[in-house]
Protein backbone atom coordinates (compact mmCIF):
# COMPACT_ATOMS: atom_id res chain seq x y z
CA UNK A 1 0.00 0.00 0.00
CA UNK A 2 1.44 3.38 -0.99
CA UNK A 3 1.44 6.40 1.31
CA UNK A 4 -1.28 8.20 -0.65
CA UNK A 5 -3.79 5.38 -0.39
CA UNK A 6 -2.94 4.96 3.29
CA UNK A 7 -3.62 8.64 3.97
CA UNK A 8 -6.85 8.42 1.99
CA UNK A 9 -8.07 5.49 4.07
CA UNK A 10 -7.09 7.26 7.28
CA UNK A 11 -9.05 10.36 6.26
CA UNK A 12 -12.10 8.25 5.42
CA UNK A 13 -11.85 6.43 8.74
CA UNK A 14 -11.61 9.65 10.71
CA UNK A 15 -14.56 11.07 8.80
CA UNK A 16 -16.62 7.99 9.63
CA UNK A 17 -15.73 8.27 13.32
CA UNK A 18 -16.65 11.96 13.27
CA UNK A 19 -20.01 11.18 11.72
CA UNK A 20 -20.64 8.46 14.26
CA UNK A 21 -19.94 10.74 17.20
CA UNK A 22 -21.95 13.49 15.55
CA UNK A 23 -24.91 11.14 15.31
CA UNK A 24 -24.45 10.10 18.92
CA UNK A 25 -24.35 13.72 19.93
CA UNK A 26 -27.67 14.41 18.21
CA UNK A 27 -29.20 11.34 19.81
CA UNK A 28 -27.97 12.28 23.26
CA UNK A 29 -29.32 15.80 22.88
CA UNK A 30 -32.72 14.41 21.89
CA UNK A 31 -32.79 12.16 24.97
CA UNK A 32 -31.63 14.98 27.20
CA UNK A 33 -34.50 17.09 25.91
CA UNK A 34 -37.25 14.81 27.21
CA UNK A 35 -35.30 13.50 30.20
CA UNK A 36 -35.19 16.91 31.84
CA UNK A 37 -38.93 17.55 31.49
CA UNK A 38 -41.82 16.65 33.78
CA UNK A 39 -42.76 13.95 31.27
CA UNK A 40 -39.82 11.86 32.45
CA UNK A 41 -41.81 9.72 34.88
CA UNK A 42 -39.10 7.13 35.46
CA UNK A 43 -36.75 6.90 38.41
CA UNK A 44 -34.36 9.39 36.81
CA UNK A 45 -37.06 12.04 36.48
CA UNK A 46 -36.41 15.44 38.00
CA UNK A 47 -40.06 16.51 38.10
CA UNK A 48 -42.30 16.31 41.16
CA UNK A 49 -44.11 13.21 39.89
CA UNK A 50 -42.22 9.99 39.19
CA UNK A 51 -42.11 6.32 40.05
CA UNK A 52 -39.76 5.38 42.88
CA UNK A 53 -39.00 1.98 41.34
CA UNK A 54 -39.96 -0.04 38.31
CA UNK A 55 -38.00 1.52 35.48
CA UNK A 56 -35.57 4.26 34.62
CA UNK A 57 -36.87 4.26 31.05
CA UNK A 58 -38.32 7.53 29.80
CA UNK A 59 -40.18 6.83 26.57
CA UNK A 60 -42.00 3.70 27.80
CA UNK A 61 -44.68 5.71 29.62
CA UNK A 62 -46.03 6.77 26.22
CA UNK A 63 -44.41 4.69 23.46
CA UNK A 64 -43.25 1.17 22.73
CA UNK A 65 -41.37 -0.25 19.72
CA UNK A 66 -43.55 -3.38 19.76
CA UNK A 67 -47.16 -4.35 20.60
CA UNK A 68 -48.48 -0.78 20.51
CA UNK A 69 -52.16 0.18 20.55
CA UNK A 70 -53.07 0.26 16.85
CA UNK A 71 -56.27 2.23 17.51
CA UNK A 72 -54.28 5.22 18.71
CA UNK A 73 -53.59 8.14 16.35
CA UNK A 74 -50.19 8.54 17.99
CA UNK A 75 -47.13 6.57 16.84
CA UNK A 76 -46.52 3.34 18.80
CA UNK A 77 -48.77 4.37 21.68
CA UNK A 78 -48.20 2.31 24.84
CA UNK A 79 -51.20 3.20 27.00
CA UNK A 80 -54.85 2.27 27.12
CA UNK A 81 -56.80 5.10 25.51
CA UNK A 82 -59.79 6.49 27.43
CA UNK A 83 -63.27 6.56 25.91
CA UNK A 84 -63.76 9.82 24.02
CA UNK A 85 -67.46 10.06 24.76
CA UNK A 86 -66.86 10.20 28.52
CA UNK A 87 -65.80 13.87 28.43
CA UNK A 88 -67.87 17.03 28.71
CA UNK A 89 -66.72 19.34 25.92
CA UNK A 90 -66.74 23.08 25.36
CA UNK A 91 -69.71 22.60 23.02
CA UNK A 92 -72.02 22.21 26.03
CA UNK A 93 -71.66 25.94 26.70
CA UNK A 94 -73.47 26.76 23.43
CA UNK A 95 -71.20 29.75 22.88
CA UNK A 96 -72.50 32.12 20.18
CA UNK A 97 -68.94 32.88 19.03
CA UNK A 98 -68.14 29.28 18.07
CA UNK A 99 -68.64 28.67 14.36
CA UNK A 100 -66.56 25.52 14.08
CA UNK A 101 -68.05 22.09 14.71
CA UNK A 102 -66.85 20.40 17.92
CA UNK A 103 -66.47 16.62 17.78
CA UNK A 104 -66.34 14.03 20.53
CA UNK A 105 -62.90 14.08 22.14
CA UNK A 106 -60.54 12.03 19.99
CA UNK A 107 -57.36 12.12 17.94
CA UNK A 108 -54.09 12.96 19.71
CA UNK A 109 -56.00 14.61 22.58
CA UNK A 110 -57.10 11.22 23.89
CA UNK A 111 -53.45 10.26 24.24
CA UNK A 112 -52.78 13.34 26.38
CA UNK A 113 -55.88 12.73 28.47
CA UNK A 114 -54.84 9.14 29.17
CA UNK A 115 -52.80 10.75 31.98
CA UNK A 116 -54.22 14.23 32.33
CA UNK A 117 -57.84 13.27 33.07
CA UNK A 118 -56.83 11.58 36.34
CA UNK A 119 -58.95 8.52 35.56
CA UNK A 120 -56.12 6.00 35.20
CA UNK A 121 -52.63 5.57 36.53
CA UNK A 122 -49.65 6.90 34.63
CA UNK A 123 -48.11 3.42 34.75
CA UNK A 124 -50.97 2.01 32.71
CA UNK A 125 -48.50 0.60 30.18
CA UNK A 126 -49.45 -2.03 27.62
CA UNK A 127 -45.90 -3.26 27.01
CA UNK A 128 -43.91 -2.83 30.21
CA UNK A 129 -40.10 -2.95 30.27
CA UNK A 130 -38.48 -6.37 30.21
CA UNK A 131 -39.68 -9.76 29.04
CA UNK A 132 -43.25 -10.88 29.73
CA UNK A 133 -44.58 -7.41 30.51
CA UNK A 134 -47.35 -7.33 27.88
CA UNK A 135 -50.90 -6.64 29.06
CA UNK A 136 -53.43 -5.30 26.57
CA UNK A 137 -55.29 -3.52 29.39
CA UNK A 138 -52.17 -1.80 30.69
CA UNK A 139 -53.15 -3.02 34.15
CA UNK A 140 -56.46 -1.19 34.13
CA UNK A 141 -57.26 2.04 35.95
CA UNK A 142 -54.62 1.43 38.65
CA UNK A 143 -51.88 0.49 36.19
CA UNK A 144 -49.04 -1.80 37.12
CA UNK A 145 -49.08 -1.00 40.82
CA UNK A 146 -45.77 0.82 40.91
CA UNK A 147 -45.04 3.19 43.80
CA UNK A 148 -45.23 6.88 42.96
CA UNK A 149 -43.97 10.01 44.61
CA UNK A 150 -45.10 13.59 44.13
CA UNK A 151 -47.70 16.03 45.38
CA UNK A 152 -49.74 15.77 42.17
CA UNK A 153 -50.35 12.01 42.09
CA UNK A 154 -52.07 9.56 44.42
CA UNK A 155 -50.64 6.24 45.58
CA UNK A 156 -51.67 4.57 42.32
CA UNK A 157 -50.03 7.18 40.12
CA UNK A 158 -53.25 8.92 39.09
CA UNK A 159 -53.09 12.68 38.70
CA UNK A 160 -54.97 14.64 41.37
CA UNK A 161 -56.04 18.25 41.71
CA UNK A 162 -53.29 20.30 43.32
CA UNK A 163 -53.20 23.95 44.29
CA UNK A 164 -50.11 24.67 42.19
CA UNK A 165 -51.08 23.10 38.86
CA UNK A 166 -53.82 22.85 36.26
CA UNK A 167 -52.31 19.71 34.75
CA UNK A 168 -55.12 17.49 36.04
CA UNK A 169 -57.91 18.44 33.64
CA UNK A 170 -60.43 15.83 34.73
CA UNK A 171 -63.23 14.73 32.42
CA UNK A 172 -65.10 18.06 32.34
CA UNK A 173 -63.31 20.02 29.62
CA UNK A 174 -65.93 22.76 29.31
CA UNK A 175 -63.66 25.26 31.10
CA UNK A 176 -60.68 24.51 28.85
CA UNK A 177 -59.78 25.70 25.35
CA UNK A 178 -61.89 23.75 22.83
CA UNK A 179 -60.35 20.60 21.39
CA UNK A 180 -61.77 18.55 18.56
CA UNK A 181 -62.99 21.82 17.03
CA UNK A 182 -62.70 22.56 13.33
CA UNK A 183 -60.20 25.33 12.69
CA UNK A 184 -61.99 28.00 10.67
CA UNK A 185 -59.21 30.47 10.02
CA UNK A 186 -58.77 32.99 7.26
CA UNK A 187 -61.93 32.49 5.24
CA UNK A 188 -60.13 29.82 3.21
CA UNK A 189 -61.96 28.55 0.14
CA UNK A 190 -59.82 25.78 -1.38
CA UNK A 191 -58.80 22.41 0.03
CA UNK A 192 -60.55 23.44 3.21
CA UNK A 193 -63.87 23.23 5.06
CA UNK A 194 -66.80 24.93 3.40
CA UNK A 195 -69.91 26.69 4.62
CA UNK A 196 -69.79 28.89 7.71
CA UNK A 197 -66.33 27.73 8.73
CA UNK A 198 -64.47 30.65 7.15
CA UNK A 199 -63.73 32.95 10.08
CA UNK A 200 -61.42 35.91 9.41
CA UNK A 201 -60.93 36.35 13.15
CA UNK A 202 -58.42 33.52 12.86
CA UNK A 203 -55.15 33.29 10.94
CA UNK A 204 -55.43 31.29 7.73
CA UNK A 205 -53.88 27.82 8.08
CA UNK A 206 -51.27 26.36 5.79
CA UNK A 207 -51.60 22.89 4.32
CA UNK A 208 -49.49 20.46 2.38
CA UNK A 209 -49.53 16.85 1.24
CA UNK A 210 -46.98 14.74 3.11
CA UNK A 211 -46.80 10.99 2.47
CA UNK A 212 -50.07 11.27 0.53
CA UNK A 213 -51.81 12.80 3.54
CA UNK A 214 -53.21 16.33 3.68
CA UNK A 215 -51.73 18.00 6.77
CA UNK A 216 -52.52 21.36 8.35
CA UNK A 217 -50.79 23.89 10.57
CA UNK A 218 -50.70 27.59 11.43
CA UNK A 219 -47.36 29.25 10.76
CA UNK A 220 -45.90 31.10 13.74
CA UNK A 221 -43.14 33.64 14.12
CA UNK A 222 -41.00 30.87 15.63
CA UNK A 223 -40.46 29.06 12.34
CA UNK A 224 -40.17 29.28 8.58
CA UNK A 225 -43.30 30.29 6.68
CA UNK A 226 -44.83 27.65 4.44
CA UNK A 227 -43.04 24.76 6.16
CA UNK A 228 -44.58 22.66 8.93
CA UNK A 229 -42.34 22.73 12.02
CA UNK A 230 -42.65 21.89 15.69
CA UNK A 231 -42.81 25.59 16.50
CA UNK A 232 -46.00 25.96 14.44
CA UNK A 233 -49.52 25.38 15.75
CA UNK A 234 -50.13 21.84 14.49
CA UNK A 235 -53.65 20.99 13.28
CA UNK A 236 -54.98 17.46 12.91
CA UNK A 237 -57.23 16.12 10.14
CA UNK A 238 -60.57 14.82 11.39
CA UNK A 239 -63.87 13.96 9.73
CA UNK A 240 -66.32 16.78 10.37
CA UNK A 241 -69.85 16.91 8.96
CA UNK A 242 -69.54 17.17 5.21
CA UNK A 243 -65.77 17.61 5.15
CA UNK A 244 -62.47 16.39 6.50
CA UNK A 245 -60.72 19.41 7.90
CA UNK A 246 -58.14 20.76 10.34
CA UNK A 247 -58.90 20.20 14.01
CA UNK A 248 -57.48 21.92 17.08
CA UNK A 249 -56.21 19.37 19.61
CA UNK A 250 -54.11 19.44 22.80
CA UNK A 251 -50.92 18.99 20.78
CA UNK A 252 -51.77 21.94 18.54
CA UNK A 253 -50.38 24.26 21.21
CA UNK A 254 -48.30 21.85 23.30
CA UNK A 255 -45.26 19.79 22.33
CA UNK A 256 -45.02 16.98 24.92
CA UNK A 257 -41.35 16.38 24.16
CA UNK A 258 -39.98 19.86 24.79
CA UNK A 259 -40.07 22.20 27.78
CA UNK A 260 -38.18 25.03 26.09
CA UNK A 261 -41.29 27.08 26.85
CA UNK A 262 -43.39 26.85 30.00
CA UNK A 263 -46.08 24.14 30.10
CA UNK A 264 -44.67 22.52 26.94
CA UNK A 265 -45.97 25.31 24.71
CA UNK A 266 -44.78 25.22 21.10
CA UNK A 267 -43.89 28.91 21.20
CA UNK A 268 -43.37 31.40 24.01
CA UNK A 269 -46.55 32.98 25.31
CA UNK A 270 -44.81 36.28 25.99
CA UNK A 271 -47.20 38.98 24.83
CA UNK A 272 -49.85 36.25 24.37
CA UNK A 273 -47.74 34.79 21.58
CA UNK A 274 -49.55 31.44 21.60
CA UNK A 275 -53.03 32.99 21.45
CA UNK A 276 -52.09 35.49 18.75
CA UNK A 277 -50.57 32.76 16.59
CA UNK A 278 -54.13 31.77 15.68
CA UNK A 279 -56.45 34.53 16.91
CA UNK A 280 -56.56 37.82 15.00
CA UNK A 281 -57.00 40.39 17.77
Amino acid sequence: MNKLSGVSKLVRSLAAVALMFGALGVSQQAVAGISSTKHNLGTTGTGVNKTTAGTDEICVFCHTPHAADTSAPVPLWNKKLPVGGSYTTYATLNSSTIDGEILTVGSVSLACLSCHDGAQAMDNIINAPGSGGYDVTGGGANGLGWTWTGARVDANGKMINATDTLAMLGTDLSNDHPIGIMYCGGGQTSAAPTGACKDKDFVAPSNSTINNNLVWWVDTSGGTGGTREKTDMILYSRAFTGATGPSVECASCHDPHSSVNNTFLRVSNTGSGVCLSCHVK
